[in-house]
């Protein structure tokens, strides 16, 4: 058996109903369409968020305003007072998650709100000027840690439909 000999059953098939032949017999004139209409014409559709002429939902919506930047960096934040309260001596990402103070993976930049009495050693990937110049004057040493990306800039989050 080859492929040109296969076929299907008897009686599995039929042939189309031919419509619209004349106005004699089943199927002719309108050909099971009805009288005029959007439906009657040609392939009965129209354009995709076509609202059949009312202003489409698409122009009716307002647009928003400004745009998110896709290469923003997320620092949490993280101020001198909770240090102080903290009562560590070696300050990371890690020890700070540890204790409850930010989220798993964050981004830690220190912020100058508040006061630190003791020499601390911080590790952080980001500092304001204020926080870092009271936590050395404190007698505590900075450090910055390098962004876990390569490149000068985070890659996009999102979809292709990010800024649009």
């Amino acid at each position: 058996m080859h492929v040109h000999d296969l076929s299907p059953s008897p009686g599995a098939t039929k042939n189309a109903k031919r419509v619209a032949r004349g106005i004699g017999g089943k199927g002719g004139k309108t050909a099971g369409r009805g009288t005029k209409g959007q439906h009657s014409r040609g392939r009965g559709k129209v354009a995709r968020g076509f609202e059949g002429g009312q202003m489409p939902l698409k122009q009716r919506v307002p647009k928003l305003k400004g745009f998110n930047n896709p290469f923003r960096i997320e620092y949490q934040g993280i101020n001198l007072d909770v240090l102080e309260a903290s009562e560590l001596t070696e300050v990371t990402p890690e020890t700070l998650h540890a204790h409850g103070l930010t989220h798993k993976g964050a981004l830690i930049k220190v912020l100058g709100r508040g006061e630190i009495t003791r020499a601390v050693h911080v590790k952080a990937h980001g500092f304001s000027r204020t926080a870092a110049e009271a936590i050395t004057a404190a007698g505590g040493t900075v450090e910055t840690l390098p962004l876990p990306y390569a490149s000068g800039r985070p890659p996009a989050k999102g979809n292709q439909f990010t800024n649009r």
